[in-house]
């Protein structure tokens, strides 16, 4: 903690952007709980709020469009022989390989929530080919609720951001899935004489 108030102390809002960019790709950097400390910085109007959660959400999916584009490129024998020095061990790559064959596509949304994930998914979607509209559909809305919830953590919570963090961090993956359960419940009940008539064509 120590070591983050004072990348913000020196570097303000830069330290979010680029830490969570270079995070996925493969930096180990501590996104969730720098995300939660500017979401309190926020809270005592050190920070805008509003800047802070558009820089998180361009550095996360910048940085995961960069793993995408460089799995399309390489390839997986590649990422097996050097994947070391993206810190890619193969432990993560063989872990990856056995989530995405249980959850499919959906492991990009939310493999945010899975510590250890999250830094390769972006990777193996490239290596699967899997076309970049769909890449971007999953990223992207799983990068804006992960953003959300550790960011508004420390901006909602104030002084108890820490306790907060870290049972949000422990249930985290929950969270995300029951976050997802209710916006679909919501967009079903105001949307639901659009769906009926869809189901009576």
């Amino acid at each position: 903690m120590h070591h983050i108030e004072q990348l913000f102390h020196d570097y303000g809002y830069y330290v979010l952007f680029f830490g969570l960019l270079l995070e996925f790709i493969a930096l180990p950097f501590p996104g969730e709980t720098t995300m939660a400390y500017a979401g309190y910085l926020a809270y005592q109007d050190q920070l805008n709020w509003v800047l802070l959660m558009i820089l998180a959400f361009t550095g996360t999916t910048i940085g995961m469009t960069i793993t995408y584009a460089i799995g399309h490129s390489i390839g997986m024998p590649f990422v097996r022989k050097y994947g070391k020095w993206f810190l890619l061990s193969p432990e993560k790559i063989q872990k990856t390989e056995r989530w995405f064959g249980k959850y499919g596509n959906g492991l990009i949304f939310i493999g945010y929530f899975i510590p250890g994930i999250r830094h390769i998914t972006g990777y193996f979607a490239g290596i699967i080919r899997l076309p970049f509209r769909k890449f971007a559909i999953y990223a992207y809305t799983g990068a804006l609720f992960w953003v959300i919830i550790f960011i508004g953590v420390g901006k909602i919570f104030g002084p108890q951001w820490d306790a907060v963090f870290k049972v949000a961090e422990h249930y985290t993956l929950y969270i995300a899935i029951a976050v997802v359960v209710l916006l679909v419940l919501l967009l079903g009940y105001r949307y639901r004489k659009g769906i009926r008539a869809w189901f009576n064509k």
